[in-house]
């Protein structure tokens, strides 16, 4: 793959063949896309022997995505920061928001700058939309990025989206503290949307998963509810609260997903009053 010319520091680098699994590019191969490597195919194969459930899990997730920003966007939203997002591919927060509110902006935020070239030439042309590389542990770098601050105005309501990616911040990386870096910003009418892994249920097979990622891709830290929950302080959460993705608001046509796969993740939405 060759990066875009303003694929920016960093990104041509990372372009070329990685040693190791990347997350967003991992995801991609679950839900069926093009954009990743052998590197994460293998890593995908791995996981699958382990935890067969992780393809649907990933779908789970996206299908719970498209339905938080339909009722964002249908709630008047028209600004989405997507951090952790991943490659933008088909059924994106971008495709989604156009769908209810044609006048919608979307940018895209991730660390990983192989992704970050991916997105970047699948939203070539869109003015409404961006991908930026950035941290979600790195609030100030995000929230300066240029392009940031030409779709995103924090003077009308914004959805940040968080979507499985506060489960890579150890809790000695005070993941409710970057949360409420950009939740201090938003105003009211805003909203924050949020899944999150989790081995309440199946703490042994989750293990199994979480095991593998630090061996080979990035380490994960689950939680509980109560503590998936705590993210959404201070927001008015919306019903039916923190749930098991399946169990949020699901439009009929719906994965409903296994029964282990429909417990290792919860999914909530929080409106800033």
């Amino acid at each position: 793959m060759s990066p875009p010319p303003d694929a920016g520091p960093g990104v041509a680098e990372a372009a070329r063949e990685p040693e190791r699994a990347s997350v967003a590019r991992v995801y991609d191969f679950y839900l069926g896309g093009d954009h990743n490597l052998p590197v994460d195919r293998e890593f995908a194969r791995r996981m699958v022997e382990r935890v067969p459930e992780a393809p649907e899990v990933a779908r789970l997730n996206r299908a719970f995505l498209r339905r938080a920003v339909r009722t964002c966007a249908r709630a008047g939203i028209r600004q989405y920061l997507d951090i952790g997002s991943g490659i933008p591919t088909v059924g994106n927060v971008h495709e989604v928001v156009a769908e209810v509110r044609p006048d919608g902006r979307v940018v895209y935020a991730d660390h990983d700058p192989t992704a970050v070239a991916y997105g970047r030439e699948i939203l070539a042309g869109d003015e409404a939309a961006a991908m930026v590389l950035g941290d979600l542990r790195d609030p100030d770098g995000v929230l300066a990025d240029a392009e940031v601050r030409r779709l995103i105005d924090w003077d009308e309501p914004v959805a940040v989206l968080m979507l499985g990616v506060l489960h890579y911040v150890p809790d000695s990386g005070r993941p409710r503290e970057l949360v409420r870096a950009y939740t201090s910003l938003m105003a009211a009418g805003s909203a924050l949307v949020l899944s999150h892994g989790t081995d309440d249920a199946l703490p042994d097979h989750v293990r199994s998963m979480t095991d593998l990622s630090k061996e080979r891709q990035s380490e994960a830290f689950m939680r509980s509810r109560a503590e998936v929950a705590a993210f959404l302080d201070g927001l008015d959460v919306l019903d039916p609260g923190v749930v098991f993705l399946p169990e949020w608001r699901p439009d009929a046509g719906d994965e409903e997903g296994s029964p282990k796969a429909r417990v290792m993740a919860y999914g909530g939405v929080g409106r800033k009053p």
